[in-house]
């Protein structure tokens, strides 16, 4: 017997345009070198949600394995078109060659071909109209700018 299930399925939720400001160097900690970037605000696009990213959230990250590893959890609220409000706490990966990482963290564009940044973001919503975000699995790809965050979010079906 087989019992290997068919893979899941991708579709796609949406695009976000996450402005940020300068990063908050917190230091280097027992756990690693950890540093905080303000999250100032942003757009969400897409075939199922669209808003905005309000301001005060934030982006946590643990530096690792001589700089080339990110260890990211990002915490921020999404306003929809309609008004609900949506929690978002999104975990992720980058992974980038040391110099690249320090680009990165100097607010230098990168190649992002050369970059591994995938996340798993958990969305928390306030409306029934939406509860099947808080229902549903998401994963996602990234690539980091100078001036933002971009991200591509899709709900595993």
């Amino acid at each position: 017997m087989n019992l290997t299930l068919p893979p899941p399925t991708l579709e796609h939720l949406c695009d976000l345009a996450v402005t940020i400001t300068a990063p908050v160097e917190v230091g280097l900690t027992p756990a690693g070198f950890r540093r905080m970037i303000p999250i100032t605000g942003g757009t969400v696009t897409g075939p199922r949600v669209n808003g905005k990213v309000l301001a005060g959230g934030a982006d946590f990250q643990l530096i690792l394995a001589g700089g080339t590893q990110a260890h990211l959890d990002a915490r921020y609220v999404i306003e929809l078109d309609d008004g609900s409000r949506v929690f978002v706490q999104n975990t992720a990966l980058r992974v980038a060659s040391l110099e690249n990482s320090q680009r990165i963290m100097n607010g230098q564009p990168v190649n992002p071909d050369e970059v591994y940044f995938r996340c798993q973001p958990k969305l928390e919503a306030t409306a029934p109209q939406w509860a099947w975000l808080s229902e549903s699995q998401f994963i996602g790809n990234g690539r980091r700018a100078p001036d933002g965050v971009f991200m591509s979010f899709y709900r595993v079906c």
